[in-house]
């Protein structure tokens, strides 16, 4: 009897969360699906395959740290490359805000400088793969107008199926696509898929999550353990996969800082 009345109390906790998220705006679905992936400190061993048109790769292992500020409202972010040679060194340093435009650094060390990434690069690659330098911060909420065009099965998980477009023809020629179909996970609001359309409204990029871990189980943040970027119009892949991740709130401030980007 106390199994049966336990079944039936879950029951009606996960219909009643359920019935919640289903009166969701698709604006309050993205933006959970931002809270979902902002931890309050990591650090990790990426890497990053990139595939051209001939199927030829070229394998890059990174180091990732990261950490909140400002009440979770700034996400710090340092990347260094750690091989092969020709890209060893390289750094880029992000501070993604919430409600403002990101600011986005990188380091040559071949040139011995660091050069400021302006908004305008946004839609660029990201070290010669498909994923911009737009990808590599979380997308500024107030820059998109959103539209829930109903659900979707993204690899078996139910998902909230989203149109993204952007406000305006400075934030679509910035971040280089018209519109974004998102496919948000119902349960853990991450993200599985999207397809982004180039400013023409061709489709030109399928973004597939193939796995997510649960970083912090407590507050039930997470990562795309393994992201695969596919270009349709040039046929060109670029995976990114998290070798090892570690939960750490405590990660040293100096990390942050363009005169640490240099070292």
């Amino acid at each position: 009897m106390k199994t049966l009345k336990l079944t039936i109390i879950l029951c009606i906790m996960t219909a009643t969360n359920m019935f919640a998220q289903s009166n969701l705006t698709a604006k309050q679905i993205q933006q959970k699906s931002i809270d979902a992936t902002r931890i309050s400190g990591t650090e990790c061993l990426n890497k990053m395959t990139i595939i051209n048109q001939k199927g030829q790769k070229r394998v890059r292992q990174m180091a990732v740290i990261t950490k909140l500020y400002d009440n979770g409202n700034t996400e710090k972010k340092l990347i260094r490359f750690l091989a092969p040679a020709d890209v060893k060194g390289v750094g880029f340093l992000t501070f993604d805000y919430k409600v403002k435009d990101d600011d986005k650094w990188i380091y040559m060390p071949a040139l011995r400088k660091t050069r400021r990434i302006i908004s305008s690069e946004n839609a660029k690659s990201f070290m010669g793969s498909e994923f911009s330098y737009a990808d590599m911060t979380l997308p500024n909420i107030e820059e998109y107008t959103y539209k829930l065009l109903g659900e979707g099965m993204v690899n078996g998980i139910a998902c909230f199926k989203i149109e993204v477009i952007p406000i305006s023809d400075d934030v679509m020629d910035a971040n280089g696509f018209s519109k974004r179909i998102s496919f948000i996970g119902e349960n853990d609001f991450v993200l599985r898929k999207a397809i982004y359309f180039d400013l023409f409204g061709d489709k030109e990029k399928v973004m597939e999550v193939e796995s997510v871990v649960e970083v912090d189980e407590i507050h039930h943040k997470y990562r795309m353990k393994k992201v695969v970027m596919t270009n349709l119009q040039n046929g060109r892949k670029s995976i990114s996969e998290i070798e090892e991740i570690q939960f750490n709130p405590s990660i040293q401030d100096e990390y942050f800082t363009t005169r640490y980007l240099e070292r």
